[in-house]
């Protein structure tokens, strides 16, 4: 048995840290959500909805993305038509913790791994705002493609960049790099 313990310890540390990290950073999070009323909107979500609408604005959209006066969500407009709506799930949170937990798993110098945590998660921001205006946008002209472009190309396009960094980092700043 201990033989294999020991042949095993470096999967075994990197599951111990992920799912640990996973755990902690999931329950942080959902105490966080649990400090809004049912009705409410968190306000991670509240922000993305913004920067959502402020990106379409940028390019010259009529968009409109405001608070459902009796849901916990964010309606869309483009050009006075509903397209959609922003709900917790579309501000990329639970993708940003699994990133986390990742590269925690997978660490190598501390200080190289915060920064690259911390401009992880900035470019993942960054990258969800996108994928929203863009879903708005490409929903509007395709509605019929609404199913395939929520449920399938955006989810590829971010978990995609999300391996992507995982895959950089390893293969640059982990300890396992070498």
């Amino acid at each position: 048995m201990k033989k294999y313990l020991v042949q095993f310890k470096p999967f075994l540390i990197f599951v111990s840290i992920f799912f640990l990290t996973y755990i902690v950073l999931t329950l942080l999070y959902k105490f966080y959500l649990n400090s809004y009323q049912a009705e409410d909107l968190d306000s991670i979500t509240l922000l993305v909805g913004r920067n959502s609408e402020q990106l379409l604005r940028a390019f010259n959209y009529e968009a409109i993305i405001q608070k459902n006066s009796q849901n916990p969500w964010m309606d869309i407009l483009l050009n006075g038509i509903y397209i959609a709506q922003v709900t917790e799930g579309c501000n990329a949170v639970s993708v940003m913790i699994l990133f986390v937990s990742f590269v925690a798993a997978f660490s190598g110098n501390f200080k190289k791994t915060v920064i690259f945590i911390v401009l992880g998660l900035v470019s993942i921001y960054i990258l969800n705002i996108i994928r929203i205006a863009l879903l708005v946008v490409l929903v509007y002209n395709f509605p019929k493609q609404t199913n395939f472009l929520h449920n399938i190309l955006f989810p590829l396009i971010i978990y995609g960049y999300v391996f992507a960094l995982w895959v950089f980092w390893i293969n640059r700043f982990s300890k396992y790099a070498k």
